[in-house]
């Protein structure tokens, strides 16, 4: 795996692309996505990734699925993560107790992203299941 940061119109933006030509914007300045955001948007998506195959699998009629994230951080530096909640708001016809077990799954097994932030961050997850309209 290979990725190449650059930065851009000044030293505080950056826009970072992988191998296949995908790229993401980051910044310090607020006028992009923050290198700490984007790792939390890494593990709602490893995450969501995970749960949709699993749901799939256990052939479950998952229409959507929306993941909000809260973060805590230390005031130390380096201000790592010390607690990262995510709650999981899907929609369709799911059995409660297969999405409980998708998302233990993805979060204690699959995702390699809560896999690294839960050596310093205490993660929890709550999720909920709307009627597909």
């Amino acid at each position: 795996m290979k990725v190449n940061l650059k930065s851009t119109d000044s030293l505080n933006n950056f826009t970072a692309q992988n191998e296949d030509g995908h790229t993401i914007n980051l910044s310090s300045d607020g006028s992009a996505v923050g290198p700490m955001q984007s790792v939390l948007m890494a593990i709602a998506g490893c995450s969501s990734i995970d749960i949709v195959m699993i749901l799939e699998k256990m052939r479950q009629d998952l229409k959507n699925i929306e993941v909000e994230v809260e973060a805590t951080r230390r005031e130390e530096i380096p201000r790592i993560f010390t607690e990262v909640k995510l709650h999981y708001i899907l929609t369709g016809d799911l059995k409660e107790k297969k999405v409980e077990q998708a998302i233990n799954s993805s979060l204690e097994k699959y995702c390699s992203v809560s896999k690294m932030i839960e050596k310093s961050a205490v993660i929890s997850s709550s999720f909920e299941i709307k009627a597909d309209s």
